[in-house]
């Protein structure tokens, strides 16, 4: 969730503000990674196969079980990696939760050593940290955010995590995918409508994090391009070693 800075007003009445987008992994970061690897995953499938001799229903048939595979993978992997860091996370906040309750001199002491590290003080920073260890819950969060680097009331949800994945992984694969459904069969329209998309993709992913678009669309297209070439380059050498190509 994007936070706010309040507005602030100077002598010459200007209001001043701004606010930051989300960075903190919540459902962006899946989402945008779920996409990209859908649409890469997808299509060096379907130009694997294609560059093999498959036929159009084989190549419909590895596109779509391509597309479920990926999605429940990538959503699995999302759900669990995020629990999993959430819980190490929550233990170490445990602990320090446990060291306020049964240190409480030695930890405001503690904080009070960090406030001064940051340039504060020694009477502000002695202040500062017995008027925040009067509050428990304050106190674990300046000290978690001081010596984790995190805000334990923010954590991502894993379920929020997992479905973004799933969503956007599953758009991306679809992508490539289409003109075969649409019954276009014919190769070259896939891969140019995937470059496209890999243009769009990793353009708008350059103007969120405020870098030019044609730098991150380029890297997207060579990336993209790179693993549907080499899956290209593998199914045309399986089926001229084998001698036969895929067949519905």
């Amino acid at each position: 969730m994007a936070t706010e800075n309040r507005a602030r007003t100077d002598a010459h009445g200007y209001e001043g503000g701004h606010h930051h987008r989300d960075v903190s992994g919540g459902w962006l970061r899946p989402a945008v990674f779920g996409a990209m690897d859908g649409l890469v995953t997808n299509v060096s499938l379907i130009a694997g196969v294609g560059g093999g001799g498959g036929s159009a229903q084989t190549i419909v048939l590895t596109g779509l079980a391509g597309l479920a595979a990926g999605a429940f993978s990538m959503a699995a992997g999302e759900y669990v990696s995020v629990s999993s860091q959430n819980e190490l996370i929550q233990s170490e906040v445990d602990k320090e939760r446990l060291e306020l309750e049964h240190n409480a001199a030695a930890e405001q002491a503690e904080l009070a050593a960090m406030l001064r590290h940051r340039g504060v003080s020694a009477a502000t920073a002695r202040q500062a940290a017995a008027e925040i260890s009067a509050h428990p819950e304050k106190a674990l969060a300046v000290h978690a955010l001081e010596e984790l680097g995190i805000d334990p009331g923010e954590l991502p949800s894993p379920l929020v995590a997992a479905g973004a994945s799933l969503g956007s992984f599953a758009v991306g694969a679809l992508i490539p995918l289409l003109p075969y459904l649409c019954g276009w069969h014919v190769l070259g329209i896939s891969l140019a409508l995937a470059g496209a998309a890999a243009v769009a993709g990793g353009g708008m992913v350059a103007r969120l994090t405020a870098r030019p678009f044609w730098r991150g669309a380029l890297r997207q297209l060579l990336l993209g391009a790179a693993a549907a070439g080499i899956t290209y380059l593998i199914g045309t050498l399986i089926a001229q070693v084998t001698g036969h190509h895929l067949t519905g």
